[in-house]
């Protein structure tokens, strides 16, 4: 029995090795390189811009202002979509009557929802007051007070100021985000916000 048992061993042990010793010798499977794939564009399904609208920091700003401006009736939204990069918000900070701050982000699309009624039964013309620009690179911060009125040459009905990121991106300019606050009597415009010098 212990002959049959240390013969069973052995064989076991050679065929083992043989085993290792065979998948050893075989040549690895060929991998196949998978070609690098190019990285999603992040600006696809934005419409194009018109090319003197994103050709700088003042155009951009101007083209905003521009283009939800004008008498009751629809707006170009293409032409707004086409100023911001995808998934950029717009977001309104301000306080309720009673106080309270409320916060409202929104994305384009929801800016075109919401807005489009308005725009269609209400006159609606904004236009800067003034604008502080800082770049740094590929980078833009603009604090732009502003003015809205119902029609060109009437009291404006609101001021405030947008403050806007904004993106270089070696061919245009982009909105990033837009955050804005309105005047109210306790949050008057700073001095050098309230009038063109």
């Amino acid at each position: 029995m212990k002959l049959a048992l240390f013969t069973l061993a052995a064989f076991l042990a050679v065929s083992n090795s043989a085993a290792a010793q065979s998948s050893a010798e075989k040549p690895a499977p060929q991998q196949h390189a998978t070609p690098a794939q190019a990285a999603p564009d992040p600006f696809a399904g934005v419409p194009a811009a018109k090319p003197e609208d994103v050709k700088s920091v003042d155009s951009l700003l101007a083209a905003l202002y521009d283009v939800i401006s004008g008498p009751a009736g629809e707006r170009d939204w293409n032409r707004l979509r086409s100023l911001f990069m995808p998934n950029a918000r717009l977001t309104s900070a301000g306080k309720t009557l009673d106080g309270a701050v409320r916060v409202h982000p929104n994305s384009v699309e929801d800016y075109v929802r919401l807005g489009g009624g308005y725009f269609l039964k209400n006159g609606f013309f904004e236009k800067p007051i003034v604008s502080r620009i800082q770049t740094f690179g590929n980078v833009a911060q603009v604090f732009s007070s502003y003015e809205s009125q119902h029609a060109p040459g009437e009291a404006p009905f609101a001021r405030g100021i947008n403050s806007l990121q904004m993106l270089y991106d070696g061919k245009r300019w982009w909105i990033v985000n837009i955050l804005w606050d309105e005047e109210r009597p306790d949050n008057p415009l700073p001095k050098e916000f309230a009038a063109k010098l």
